[in-house]
């Protein structure tokens, strides 16, 4: 496993998950690097695979794991099932690496992860710590280690998806 992306408390609340039809007929679960034009990164993590970690006001409750549904697909079906109502934001992190921009609108792709996930122990171990401390946030944890290869992506909210989306166009 090598992650690869991630999001830290991301806010249900700023996803718009029924837009209705047209070209925006699907809700998308945009993060960003950078944030002035020429140096802006967006991409849709609705397909990334990974784990994610639900928390409600007390910390986390949830843990869970995508595989072919996705990210986007496994947080909308817990909007109503048994957790509905229990949650209001989550971290992702994901093994899918971030491809080319797209043609047609400038968004990062998601390429297909490798089929063994497993790069080496030293990594996945180290992966699985910086996870676990970055998710949970223990208190006594003086260390707050990077993962070995992987870039942080700060979650776009509803209301500024054009603006940012705009800066994607020269």
């Amino acid at each position: 496993m090598k992650v690869t992306s991630f999001g830290l408390f991301w806010r249900e609340s700023e996803i718009d998950w029924n837009p209705g039809q047209g070209y925006k007929d699907s809700f998308r679960l945009l993060g960003r690097k950078g944030a002035n034009r020429g140096n802006i990164q967006i991409t849709d993590f609705r397909f990334q695979q990974g784990i994610y970690i639900l928390y409600d006001e007390y910390g986390p409750s949830y843990v869970g794991l995508t595989r072919s549904q996705g990210l986007g697909k496994r947080l909308k079906d817990h909007l109503d099932d048994k957790l509905a109502g229990k949650w209001d934001r989550f971290s992702w992190f994901g093994f899918r690496p971030i491809g080319e921009p797209s043609q047609k609108n400038g968004i990062l792709e998601l390429n297909q992860p490798p089929e063994d996930l497993t790069d080496n122990t030293s990594t996945t171990i180290g992966d699985l710590e910086a996870l676990l401390i970055r998710s949970i946030g223990p208190r006594r944890n003086a260390a707050y280690p990077s993962f070995r290869d992987a870039d942080e992506w700060t979650q776009i909210a509803y209301e500024e998806q054009e603006t940012y989306l705009k800066r994607l166009v020269s």
